[in-house]
């Protein structure tokens, strides 16, 4: 999947034209006050373009979960507020998704006015991708611009199901996104170095499978390093393993041996007497752990490992972190592979989800060349997946 041949905002006359764009403003709230508006501000360069060219904007997103139907802790009431404070204007805001409120907004928007609709949870058709309410988004507008990498692997009706009905290309934040990983999965500077950590090996099965045909060096650590001691033999105490996995694990290694992939597992590992942030700890080497015991984090003779891989990369790919990063205790290993990214010089690209969420608490996200808006998302595209959500967008002519 190419970003070449997909349509961008700029491909479309927008002067005059009612544009829906669909936007990730799936911001974290507490109560009715949003706590991070990360999400929104990643948003407002497509929409101050469109203001800028005189288009009628015509705002679309998910919040949270709600339980099919109108539930208004979900309301996306506090999201226009914000907006119109970091726009310096109005947002219009309907009091529906697709009915009587958001379409007589709409019908009356002015050139450079913005309308944001309720939640498209609110309406039971959105997850189905269903068609009736996928005309009923397009009918809203006359332009469609995709803009929420975060639900772009979600085949809904306002992400995919909405651009059968309408014109549509992808806005800047979805274009920056698959730039910077496309590149670094089609053409990388070399060497590419991809660390992979977080719990489990079935959730990255086909990550690992894609980067062992494109990378030079990948590096595994977290919980899922421990199916892969115990592939070698190794005994993991009462650390997370996959039993189910360990053939998996087994033959991941040998390709990597074939395609001259240097494949690396931590050397040692800190390890807790239960799981719980002050619990008892001892490090020891990776093939000594005892009975009893369970892996928290990296040693450091694997940060240090770790770190010298990643010095003379190209191109680094990072998704999931070391060890139980959010505890003090077991935080060294991924604080070091985040000072090492960040100090590397290489293109540095961080998946969603917790090691985003751990480069940020440590204060390195300045350092980093892209840092990806969405998890699952950005999990799919290292799988290789098409993403309905880009797919359904206007090749260019």
């Amino acid at each position: 999947m190419s970003v070449l041949n997909k349509k961008s905002v700029e491909d479309l006359n927008v002067s005059g034209k009612k544009v829906l764009v669909r936007c990730d403003f799936n911001v974290k709230m507490e109560g009715s006050k949003i706590t991070s508006d990360k999400r929104i501000v990643a948003s407002l360069p497509t929409i101050k373009y469109l203001i800028d060219n005189k288009a009628k904007v015509i705002l679309c997103s998910h919040l949270g979960r709600p339980k099919g139907g109108v539930d208004p802790e979900f309301s996306m009431v506090p999201v226009a507020k914000r907006l119109s404070e970091l726009l310096g204007q109005e947002v219009y805001m309907a009091k529906d998704v697709v009915g009587e409120s958001a379409n007589s907004l709409a019908a009356s928007l002015k050139d450079g006015e913005v309308l944001l609709v309720e939640n498209v949870r609110f309406e039971i058709g959105e997850t189905k991708n269903d068609a009736e309410l996928s005309k009923k988004f397009a009918a809203l507008a006359e332009l469609f611009v995709n803009d929420a990498f975060g639900s772009a692997h979600r085949a809904h009706s306002s992400t995919a199901g909405v651009a059968d009905y309408l014109p549509s290309a992808m806005g800047y934040l979805i274009k920056k996104e698959i730039e910077f990983m496309g590149a670094a999965l089609e053409n990388p500077k070399r060497p590419l170095v991809a660390i992979l950590g977080g719990a489990k090996v079935s959730d990255k099965i086909g990550v690992i499978e894609n980067l062992l045909d494109k990378c030079d060096t990948l590096i595994i650590g977290g919980g899922m390093a421990y199916t892969f001691f115990a592939a070698k033999g190794y005994g993991y105490g009462t650390s997370i393993c996959e039993t189910d996995k360990i053939e998996t694990a087994e033959a991941m290694m040998e390709k990597a041996k074939e395609k001259g992939v240097n494949f690396l597992i931590p050397a040692d590992t800190k390890l807790g007497k239960e799981y719980a942030p002050n619990t008892e700890s001892m490090t020891v080497n990776s093939n000594e752990i005892p009975d009893g015991w369970m892996g928290l984090d990296i040693g450091p003779k694997a940060q240090q490992m770790f770190s010298d891989a990643i010095k003379g990369a190209g191109t680094i790919i990072w998704n999931g972190p070391m060890g139980v990063s959010e505890w003090e205790n077991f935080a060294a290993g991924t604080i070091a592979v985040a000072k090492a990214v960040a100090e590397s010089g290489a293109i540095s690209i961080v998946g969603g989800g917790d090691s985003a969420a751990a480069i940020k608490k440590l204060g390195f996200e300045d350092k980093m060349s892209h840092i990806s808006t969405g998890g699952g998302a950005s999990l799919e595209f290292l799988e290789g997946k098409e993403l309905p959500g880009i797919a359904a967008i206007n090749d260019k002519e």
